[in-house]
């Protein structure tokens, strides 16, 4: 695929636009009553990747850089698929496990955690073809969880008393303050598991697609 190709430089403004959008807008109009703001949540983490994976895939469209930058659209990639599927899990168990400040505003829910990180995962598989040698981006993925998790149980939940739960308080999602630091523990070990093994699954699925008939 001519990745200089007019429709492919417009797709890959467009899912540039949009991903600033919406990092200049959680960035300047989020809340910031609890320490951290928006950036206590793994979503606005993704969405900061995505913006990223997007600069860089539209900066090779227009030749400005030589660098594929493949890891960086490989981690945008998987964190994208973590955010919606826990997102979508725990609200249709109950929408209070992850918005405890109420209902999300329609436009920013469906874009986070539906078209915005949609749009990444078709320009990483269909256009730029990124899934190539996967190993390589394991340490950045699993340093990435590492980060975030260290930022919400060293800092946020010291620093913010927001999400009251049944054994602590201050970890950003509600239903993680329900958990004893053991189980959570093992609920963060758990999806780093599934974050590999999502890695390997786009590997298998970029090589069909680069191999297959």
């Amino acid at each position: 695929m001519d990745i200089h190709s007019k429709p492919i430089l417009t797709y890959r403004w467009t899912v540039f636009l949009l991903a600033a959008g919406y990092c200049l807008y959680q960035t300047f109009t989020a809340s910031y009553d609890h320490f951290g703001g928006p950036f206590r949540f793994l979503t606005i983490w993704a969405l900061f990747a995505s913006f990223f994976a997007a600069s860089r895939m539209l900066a090779l469209s227009q030749d400005r850089i030589t660098r594929k930058h493949e890891v960086t659209a490989q981690t945008a990639a998987v964190l994208n698929v973590m955010v919606c599927y826990l997102y979508w899990k725990l609200w249709f168990t109950d929408p209070a496990l992850v918005n405890n400040n109420g209902p999300v505003i329609w436009h920013q829910e469906y874009y986070l955690h539906a078209l915005g990180p949609a749009l990444q995962i078709i320009d990483a598989l269909f256009i730029g073809r990124v899934f190539r040698r996967t190993w390589r981006a394991a340490l950045p993925l699993l340093g990435i969880i590492a980060a975030y998790v260290a930022w919400t149980e060293l800092v946020v939940q010291r620093l913010s008393d927001s999400s009251p739960g049944s054994i602590t308080s201050g970890l950003p999602y509600p239903f993680l303050n329900n958990m004893e630091l053991a189980e959570r523990a093992a609920f963060y070990g758990l999806n780093a598991g599934v974050a590999l093994a999502l890695l390997v699954v786009f590997g298998l699925v970029g090589w069909v697609l680069r191999h297959g008939r």
